[in-house]
């Protein structure tokens, strides 16, 4: 059995992420829209503020610069993480980005033009996530990982993650005539989700785990390039037009079929006069 004091620690991180996600907090809300504006990324995935550029420069007059043990956030945040190890359940929605065909893909290009197209995509989807106020959880490969809570969103977290799933597809040329630079697929969910900081001192990082996380993904996974399949609990939590596509899909490790919307982003056709 873990010490009291262990176990006392770990209800005070838990009850700190509990009320760090799911309270709208003003402050970081303006300073995140704040950072955003400031030139350029890369970015802390929590806080935004920008790495490189005049906006980097800025930042380290305040004293933020990239964690050593992870440049995926700056020093603030690492340190908070690491004195608030640990995490809570949460009502949240994710949103997952795959481009569709890498495989493909990567074998039609060298390996540093391949390179170039992923660190691209990769910009692309952390500003488009940033400017939707959503939390960039990870990277994995060529799939973007993105979570939307309370804290940012207050109940709007659903709408944010569609509405940042459709721009990115916009972002990615989906709906330009000439096609996608990149072919993207996308999958939204909501529900309750642990979301933490998981690791050991500096290599410490932001993650989220659970059921919806895992369904987002399978959903990610089937989306052709240009559309975003949404869960039936986000699509009403977002609001969606109830007349667009619905319809029951089978996803890799679940028992049950599990009803989705679909959007599709693509060239507007012109009328004909």
């Amino acid at each position: 059995m873990a010490p009291e004091s262990t176990r006392r620690g770990a209800e005070l991180n838990e009850e700190y992420w509990r009320d760090f996600l799911g309270h709208p907090d003003t402050f970081m809300a303006t300073g995140r829209r704040l950072f955003n504006r400031l030139p350029h990324g890369p970015r802390c995935r929590l806080c935004a503020a920008p790495f490189q550029g005049a906006g980097g420069s800025l930042m380290r007059l305040i004293g933020k610069r990239p964690s050593d043990g992870n440049p995926n956030v700056c020093n603030s945040c690492q340190k908070t993480m690491i004195r608030h190890h640990g995490g809570a359940e949460v009502e949240g929605s994710m949103l997952f980005a795959d481009i569709r065909g890498s495989t493909t893909m990567a074998e039609r290009m060298s390996a540093g033009e391949f390179h170039t197209l992923l660190d691209r995509f990769y910009t692309v989807a952390s500003e488009t996530v940033f400017q939707h106020d959503g939390i960039v959880d990870k990277f994995v490969g060529d799939e973007l990982v993105a979570m939307f809570t309370p804290l940012l969103n207050e109940t709007r977290h659903a709408a944010r993650a569609v509405e940042t799933a459709r721009a990115l597809l916009v972002a990615t040329g989906h709906a330009d005539p000439s096609g996608p630079w990149v072919p993207v697929g996308a999958g939204v969910n909501t529900g309750r989700m642990w979301f933490g900081a998981v690791g050991e001192g500096n290599h410490t990082e932001l993650t989220a785990v659970g059921d919806v996380v895992n369904t987002t993904a399978r959903l990610a996974a089937m989306a052709g390039a240009g559309e975003i399949l949404v869960t039936a609990d986000a699509a009403s939590a977002a609001g969606l037009d109830l007349n667009l596509e619905r319809r029951s899909v089978d996803l890799k490790g679940k028992e049950q079929a599990v009803e989705v919307t679909t959007i599709r982003v693509t060239p507007e056709v012109p009328v004909q006069a």
